[in-house]
């Protein structure tokens, strides 16, 4: 008979779920912007080369990204761990 998870351990579980999943969008974000810098075609690297403060422009482009890809991986992470764990307690 399997054993029943206590409520904190869920909360646990369920947290670092959605940590691995906010860590991939992050590390997604930072691939597409990057890619996105790289591409000569979309000439990104070339406008914030002429920004009036470069660094401070590329970060911002950085952050934007990885918070954006982080927070929709969350939000999707979030809808697939209540689903899986609707459809495990529903099973017999």
């Amino acid at each position: 008979m399997p054993s029943k998870q206590t409520s904190p351990s869920r909360a646990s579980s369920l947290a670092l779920e959605l940590a691995s999943h906010a860590a991939m969008g992050v590390a997604l974000g930072f691939g597409f912007c990057f890619a996105l810098v790289l591409i000569e075609p979309a000439s990104v690297a070339a406008l914030i080369s002429h920004a009036d403060q470069p660094r401070t422009t590329a970060i911002m482009l950085v952050s934007f990204f990885a918070l954006l890809f982080g927070a929709g991986a969350t939000m999707t992470g979030i809808i697939f761990t209540t689903m899986e764990r609707a459809d495990r307690s529903d099973d017999p």
